[in-house]
């Protein structure tokens, strides 16, 4: 039977290997400019024809208007996750960009906004539910969370996409979180500092958001396992 897998050249192969390699410590892909700084090229532009190239060939999507929008496919998103599965299994930090593929097993509810002071799963904020492939997460998700805004909008989490959040109350520096600040349930990345934890954006034009030690409207409602884009679903 012939491979039907798309030929690589060995630069772009070595292109896939750093998106995945990427994708699986920190959970987002590199941006152009780091691709150029890791290979030794003159300049982003450079990079960007090897991604475009391997768009063509159909191993990567690219998404316009952000600087971290390459984006795998759902069948090597699973090879990346049974990778991680067997090399580190407490590993939660996950690759972004799950897509929802036809087979549907994994029933989650998708939470829209949330009631100040109310749960974050409370009845009344379940707006439906869909059907996901569980093998698409090396964490099983505990619920969908509808995006509110563009703060995290450089690694491609888009107003109106679905997070899939597995509950946790614990998060290591530079995963992704859903958590409560006041009346407000925001997605930001986690860093923990001496002088309290900060929430961080993925987008120049929101600020950081400074939590400290002895703040008692704060809480962490769980992390980030993986993004299904809105349309999919449409």
């Amino acid at each position: 039977m012939a491979d039907d897998k798309p030929k690589l050249t060995p630069r772009q192969q070595q292109i896939f290997e750093l998106i995945q390699r990427s994708i699986a410590r920190t959970g987002a892909p590199p941006t152009r400019a780091e691709i150029a700084t890791e290979l030794g090229f003159r300049s982003a532009n450079a990079a960007e024809e090897h991604l475009q190239a391997l768009a063509r060939k159909g191993v990567i999507e690219l998404v316009g208007g952000t600087s971290r929008g390459i984006r795998l496919k759902a069948g090597t998103l699973r090879t990346v996750n049974e990778t991680r599965r067997r090399t580190d299994p407490s590993d939660s930090t996950l690759p972004f960009n799950l897509a929802l593929p036809g087979l549907e097993q994994l029933v989650l509810p998708l939470v829209g906004r949330v009631a100040a002071g109310h749960p974050i799963l409370a009845q009344e904020h379940v707006e439906q539910t869909y059907a996901v492939e569980p093998s698409l997460f090396a964490r099983k998700p505990d619920y969908l969370l509808r995006v509110r805004g563009m703060s995290m909008k450089d690694i491609g989490i888009l107003d109106g996409d679905l997070l899939a959040v597995a509950r946790t109350r614990e998060a290591r520096n530079g995963q992704i979180v859903v958590a409560r600040l006041g009346d407000e349930v925001t997605v930001k990345r986690f860093q923990r500092t001496p002088q309290g934890i900060q929430l961080l954006p993925e987008n120049p034009d929101f600020e950081p958001i400074l939590v400290s030690p002895d703040a008692d409207d704060f809480e962490l409602e769980g992390l980030a396992v993986g993004l299904i884009r809105n349309q999919v679903l449409n």
